[in-house]
């Protein structure tokens, strides 16, 4: 049980670090400690049975400590960010895939109605040049909410808690900026990253699909 606690506590200790940052605008202190929350996720799944599922959530946490730092660093790498995000629920996806591939059309349907009515609203913003990659964005996102939600579970309350995180971002970026918005994404994302992971202890190893 010592691991998991020391996790914890690293992931704790630097997810308040990053919000004192937020809260007290310290751009460097943001950088450095923005990633090791998810970092500290990576490490707990080093303890799980390794399987398929296992390897694909941790690529995708891969990927998203990569865009944690690309949003984080100086200067608007806004669409690097999106881009490596973009490989995370790729990844993500995959995972899902290997543990159900039924249609769940009412994970289909829904899926298709929340990711629709983001994507509209964000493009009567105007996207201007980033259209297309916010485009390829929202289909990424899309697809993993409709696999998480097939799956069920923690996997599918992480999924639904990343997607409310990436609609506040494009809504505060893009439609209508709120003093609130940084604390609330933040949030959401780590909570969303947790339901992830977690859910590779929730799997159990499905041989047929590897």
């Amino acid at each position: 049980m010592t691991r998991p606690i020391t996790l914890l506590c690293i992931a704790l200790c630097a997810a308040t670090l990053y919000i004192y940052a937020l809260a007290s605008q310290q751009p460097l202190l943001a950088l450095l400690v923005k990633p090791f929350p998810v970092l500290a996720l990576l490490a707990w799944l080093r303890d799980a049975d390794n399987t398929p599922y296992r390897r694909w959530i941790a690529i995708g946490l891969a990927f998203s400590v990569l865009g944690d730092i690309l949003l984080a660093w100086p200067g608007d790498l806004f669409v690097f960010g999106l881009g490596a995000f973009l490989c995370a629920h790729l990844a993500y996806l995959r995972g899902y895939l290997g543990e159900s591939r039924s249609l769940a059309p009412w994970a289909l349907l829904l899926s298709l109605l929340c990711g629709g009515l983001l994507l509209n609203l964000l493009m009567r913003a105007g996207l201007g040049e980033l259209q297309v990659p916010v485009a390829a964005y929202a289909a990424a996102i899309t697809a993993m909410l409709w696999r998480a939600l097939a799956c069920g579970g923690l996997a599918a309350l992480g999924a639904i808690a990343f997607v409310c995180s990436d609609s506040l971002i494009g809504i505060d970026r893009f439609v209508s900026p709120f003093a609130a918005a940084p604390y609330l994404i933040i949030l959401g994302y780590w909570l969303g990253q947790w339901g992830i992971a977690a859910s590779v202890y929730q799997r159990t190893p499905r041989k047929a699909l590897t």
